[in-house]
């Protein structure tokens, strides 16, 4: 079974990262881990033990292994493979919280997943965005929540996209990535605050030509992209929690047209936000194959 690395101190001594656990099965589990080292705090070598993928729910930090390094941001996937030494760094701001399913190789083995990745980042893509705002719904505590079924959709989702990615290093220089942590980092502090493509150049003090490319290279997707998917994983949470009406979450979430909120929400997650509400979370399809049988989730604690 893979296990999360949680040890590790701080300058100072506190504790490192914590993990809590959601749920567990025969061969996966579960669990939510949040780390608030910061620029200051000296990074330590972890080991992936098993096949780990987590879903990055707040937060920035570098993700750094011999295979390379890639800035990791809300929405996107942070893979690892079995015996793998890592670390993350901070350097850009304090804090982050991440959704980290770990897997035995003979679990995904099982349902034909590689238990070895390619890659070490899968960008906050369209693809992933349902299960991403599944994991925070159940994070959050939604009664009855399946974990195994959303951990085997996200297996053999991030295996197949995985195989699809390119390998050629990013080859942003750190201080580019730097420019664009920082800007993620505002973003998400205030995802409804009016933005555009001229304002954050101005703030990386780039052209806007330059810096969408930067933003491409360095996040995997473009600000809009990655501002409207945040946008649209804090309504589908607050949709899927709330009692609220459909108009004012989506005004409260940052869209000014509610039309436009129908058709981009229906677009991303593939169901109306009217729809999502009723079943909780839009199923688009599902792994063919079930992998292994006889594990139930634990309580949630």
């Amino acid at each position: 079974m893979a296990k999360i690395a949680v040890h590790g101190e701080r300058d100072g001594g506190s504790a490192g990262p914590a993990a809590r656990v959601l749920a567990a099965g025969g061969g996966w589990s579960v669990s939510e881990v949040v780390c608030t080292f910061g620029p200051r705090d000296r990074p330590f070598e972890e080991r992936h033990t098993g096949a780990s993928i987590a879903l990055v729910a707040a937060g920035t930090f570098e993700y750094r292994s011999q295979a390379g390094r890639e800035l990791m941001t809300p929405g996107s996937l942070l893979l690892g493979s079995p015996g793998q030494c890592f670390e993350c760094r901070h350097d850009h701001g304090a804090g982050d919280r991440c959704v980290a399913f770990s897997y035995s190789p003979e679990y995904l083995d099982r349902g034909g997943v590689a238990p070895v990745f390619r890659a070490l980042r899968v960008p906050p893509l369209r693809e992933i965005a349902p299960l991403a705002a599944r994991a925070a719904e159940g994070a959050g505590g939604a009664p009855g929540f399946c974990w195994e079924e959303l951990a085997l959709e996200l297996a053999g989702r991030a295996g197949a996209l995985d195989r699809g990615l390119s390998l050629q290093p990013a080859g942003a220089t750190p201080a580019a990535a730097a420019r664009v942590a920082r800007l993620v980092r505002a973003m998400e502090c205030e995802p409804d605050a009016p933005y555009d493509l001229d304002t954050l150049a101005r703030e990386a003090r780039l052209s806007p030509f330059h810096f969408l490319r930067l933003f491409r290279q360095v996040a995997g997707v473009t600000p809009h992209q990655h501002l409207l998917r945040r946008r649209l994983q804090r309504a589908a949470v607050r949709l899927a929690a709330e009692r609220g009406k459909i108009v004012d979450i989506a005004l409260e979430c940052g869209f000014g047209d509610v039309s436009h909120f129908n058709r981009t929400f229906r677009a991303e997650f593939g169901v109306s936000p009217r729809g999502w509400r009723r079943s909780g979370y839009a199923s688009p399809e599902r792994t063919s194959s079930a992998l292994g049988s006889g594990s139930r989730p634990m309580n949630r604690r």
